[in-house]
């Protein structure tokens, strides 16, 4: 029998057994193949050890899918393999009620099963809450590389709406590093021309990233405008965006890297200052807790310390 296991951040192994199904007509020799008649569908009960053949027109697409984008040449490639070997992996989905299930992984194999008009389709039935759905959709579209960067964002800042996580909470439950998400997340912040040629893949993420360095939606606007005309690399456009704090370690402020020096001493934490030539800028102070934050609001402020709320 197949292993049961949990959890989200670990992958797709974590919810798919890690062996192909059988065909529907090896169901009666192996009892972990189950053949479901549309009669029958309204009896399954979520099972992650068997794979149930499902009807196909018993499932409801994710309402939760992170991507909008699907490549068609691509999809007409796993129709053929459909048609010719079956689908080699299970989809996930779990029961909607009356004898109905909503998808949560496949979304490609659903649509190019229909496409390939096939009665039923092997899938894991599993219960999962509304958070869930949405995790396990994006889990696995990450670990595909199905997504593109702003799909990839707004599924992001979907979780984190919706159920509150932070970004730390956000990377562990994706599989991600903090600084990952971060760096994803920003990318909501850019004017919406540049964000639609993000999802049609004109330019990389990379250089949208290096695009909210300039101060203002018309500067961007008016260099996205030249990086499509020029077609730049990200080396490129850093070149042509001014103001950019130089990555030369021998052109690095010296003030700013004693003033970062002085104030980690006195707040015994990570300070990090960004200035840029113009006189504006920030400065960042990390905590790791609690107690550091107290420590770090009664240097500031002189005071005798904060209540927890």
């Amino acid at each position: 029998m197949f292993a049961r296991q949990s959890g989200l951040g670990r992958g797709l192994g974590a919810l798919i057994p890690p062996k192909n199904p059988l065909s529907p007509q090896a169901a009666d020799v192996d009892d972990q193949v189950v053949v479901v008649s549309p009669e029958e569908t309204d009896e399954v009960k979520p099972d992650t050890d068997r794979i149930h053949y499902l009807p196909i027109d018993s499932i409801d697409p994710n309402p939760h899918q992170p991507r909008h984008h699907f490549d068609h040449a691509q999809l007409e490639d796993l129709i053929t393999s459909i048609q010719t070997h079956g689908v080699m992996q299970p989809i996930v989905v779990t029961p909607s009620g009356g004898g109905r299930f909503e998808l949560i992984a496949g979304e490609r194999r659903l649509r190019a099963s229909k496409i390939a008009s096939l009665d039923t389709i092997p899938a894991i039935v599993r219960t999962a809450n509304e958070q869930e759905k949405l995790e396990l959709a994006l889990i696995e579209n990450i670990q595909r590389q199905e997504l593109n960067a702003l799909e990839e964002a707004e599924a992001y800042l979907r979780l984190q709406n919706e159920f509150n996580l932070t970004q730390e909470e956000l990377a562990k439950r994706v599989g991600k590093s903090r600084s990952q998400v971060a760096n994803t997340l920003r990318l909501m912040n850019l004017p919406q021309p540049i964000k639609d040629a993000l999802a049609q893949q004109k330019i990389s993420a990379s250089n949208a990233r290096t695009l909210l360095s300039l101060p203002t939606e018309e500067d961007q606007l008016a260099m996205f405008a030249r990086m499509l005309e020029g077609n730049f690399t990200v080396r490129q456009t850093e070149a042509r965006i001014p103001h950019r704090r130089p990555r030369n370690p021998q052109l690095f402020d010296a003030n700013l890297n004693s003033a970062e020096e002085r104030l980690r001493g006195s707040l015994g934490v990570k300070v990090t200052i960004k200035r840029t030539p113009r006189g504006e800028g920030e400065i960042r102070i990390a905590f790791l807790n609690d107690e550091d934050f107290n420590s770090i609001f009664d240097r500031i402020i002189g005071a005798q310390g904060i209540e927890n709320t």
